[in-house]
């Protein structure tokens, strides 16, 4: 392991914490006072350090901006009762990083310099966690490209930093969704199961689209048909049909969300029958008609669970049930959260305390 003193520390010298109010802080706009920095320079890790949170001095030939050599994570720290902190599953968070990493050609981060850097980050701007209801402080470590050379090539440097946010709910209400069927997010073969960047900024037109019809977001298919559901907007999607939890199953077009699993492996714990399978559209519309959708909902880091309201295909809006009549997604978000905070008993050994 790489011990804490191993890491340069910088601290801030004017914090902006006293500006804050928790309590109405915006989702992604403000930012704790430090970050995490660490090159990949000559083959191996080296110069960590911990400065205070700014902008990056970068070459305008950085293939990050010019290729989308980037990948990133997404991940919440919570403060428990006693005051504590507790990451969840912060490891998972690693791993799914380093799968990233191999798909983009970028170098390996060890777990050492993950969650060294991480816990000391973190340990640092510990009073930036929230403790307000549904607050918590958003983790974002992310990795990229860091040559100056203008030309299509593995890298050979690289630079990984961690920043961090408080935050509160990310929906403020249940969201519209709409199925997708010309739009595409990713292909057999592609990116879609790394946490890409350009997966991302590609999604944004077509978000914007169904936007300016009245919807929050979309629910993606496959690239090749369009007849299979895939994903919705940035997360998992999620039904309870006839009493079954369904979700699509992992593919090399899905990422392989952290929230999504905790929610399985929180449905079987309590043994409900879960399926991970195709789910097509057609399947899906005849449930929505036939009023056996009990439940729809996104899973993932940022709404944890996001209730969706309707389901729009066509010109025609499928309402679900209301919120309050969704036993099964109503006990997972209260359960993760309690779990989250230290307030209930951690059977899986999610928590990683700080």
């Amino acid at each position: 392991m790489i011990e804490t003193q191993t890491i340069a520390i910088q601290r801030t010298a004017a914090s902006r914490l006293a500006e804050v109010d928790f309590a109405t802080v915006p989702f992604g706009k403000v930012f704790a006072d430090h970050m995490f920095v660490a090159d990949f320079r000559n083959g191996e890790w080296k110069n960590l350090r911990i400065i205070p949170y700014g902008h990056l001095p970068m070459s305008p030939a950085t293939p990050a901006i010019h290729y989308g050599q980037a990948i990133f994570e997404g991940m919440k720290a919570f403060r428990g009762g006693s005051g504590e902190i507790n990451l969840f599953r912060p490891l998972d968070n690693w791993k799914r990083l380093n799968i990233s990493a191999e798909r983009m050609c970028l170098a390996q981060v060890p777990e050492e310099i993950f969650m060294d850097g991480l816990t000391a980050l973190i340990t640092l701007d510990r009073q930036w966690v929230p403790n307000t209801p549904g607050g918590s402080l958003y983790i974002r470590p992310f990795l990229f490209s860091a040559d100056e050379y203008i030309g299509i090539r593995p890298s050979e440097n690289f630079t990984f930093m961690i920043i961090n946010c408080p935050v509160g709910p990310y929906y403020s209400t249940p969201v519209k969704v709409c199925i997708e069927t010309h739009y595409t997010r990713a292909v057999a073969g592609g990116t879609g199961y790394a946490k890409a960047g350009g997966n991302y900024g590609g999604a944004i037109y077509p978000a914007k689209l169904s936007q300016d019809k009245g919807y929050h977001q979309l629910i993606w298919t496959d690239g090749k048909n369009h007849e299979y559901i895939e994903e919705s907007g940035t997360m998992n999607v999620m039904f309870v049909i006839d009493g079954v939890l369904v979700t699509p199953a992992m593919s090399d077009s899905i990422l392989a969300g952290i929230t999504r699993d905790s929610v399985l492996k929180l449905a079987r714990h309590w043994g409900m029958k879960t399926e991970e399978r195709k789910i097509s559209v057609n399947e899906l519309l005849a449930a929505l008609k036939e009023k056996r959708v009990q439940e729809a909902f996104g899973a993932g880091t940022a709404a944890t669970i996001a209730p969706i309201e309707l389901i729009g295909f066509e010109g025609t809006d499928y309402y679900l049930p209301p919120v309050s009549e969704r036993p099964f997604s109503g006990r997972v978000l209260r359960e993760m959260d309690a779990i989250k905070r230290g307030q209930q008993p951690d059977p899986f050994g999610w928590i990683h305390k700080v």
